[in-house]
């Protein structure tokens, strides 16, 4: 199932062991290499005396609707406890309000939110929030995870938007084979005249 990355944000941690929520997610680190997220900030009263307040997906037992499932309190880590995650941190990435271009150049607009798998919590779509008069058209782009060629530190880049609008134009040219037998027809009328 997708979920979208905003909504991730303010879910509840469940502990099993205490039978309740001991904190709430404040935000996603997400690995700039494999656009994948790798840990959650988190937040609440239960952990704000405490140094250990980032949780590693991989002590994620059961995402669901009611929030993140886990163990206990112990599966929280500090900072420097898991390599790969203290490497992202310190990169200071953040998906959200990276620049789009495609290829050419051309400025698409800014990651608003994002959508990630609730098994692996991989990103397979960001969305992008247009620029004031190409929101007329189109306020939002959804670019699939296929279409990234590049992450940089400021900005995203995906294949070039020609191919897409071709393959659109392509599909709004498309005529059905079929006849709607509902719909007025003069050749049908003049059938049941004689």
């Amino acid at each position: 199932m997708l979920v979208s990355g905003n909504r991730l944000i303010g879910a509840p941690i469940l502990s099993m062991q205490a039978a309740g929520q001991i904190a709430s997610i404040e935000s996603a680190i997400v690995d700039p290499d494999t656009l994948k997220i790798i840990g959650f900030k988190l937040s609440g009263p239960l952990i704000a005396k405490s140094a250990a307040n980032i949780l590693d997906v991989s002590s994620i037992r059961e995402y669901s609707r009611y929030g993140c499932i886990i163990d206990s309190a112990d599966e929280l880590v500090e900072r420097d406890d898991v390599v790969k995650i203290k490497k992202v941190l310190d990169l200071n990435f953040d998906l959200l309000g990276l620049k789009v271009e495609t290829k050419k150049g051309s400025k698409l607009g800014k990651v608003s939110d994002f959508t990630v798998t609730d098994d692996n919590f991989t990103v397979q779509q960001i969305i992008v929030k247009r620029p004031a008069l190409k929101a007329l058209i189109d306020p939002e782009l959804t670019i699939p995870r296929k279409e990234i060629i590049e992450i940089t530190d400021y900005k995203i880049i995906i294949k070039d938007e020609e191919k897409t609008i071709k393959e659109k134009a392509a599909k709004e040219d498309f005529i059905p084979n079929f006849v709607n037998p509902f719909r007025k027809n003069e050749e049908f009328a003049e059938i049941k005249k004689d």
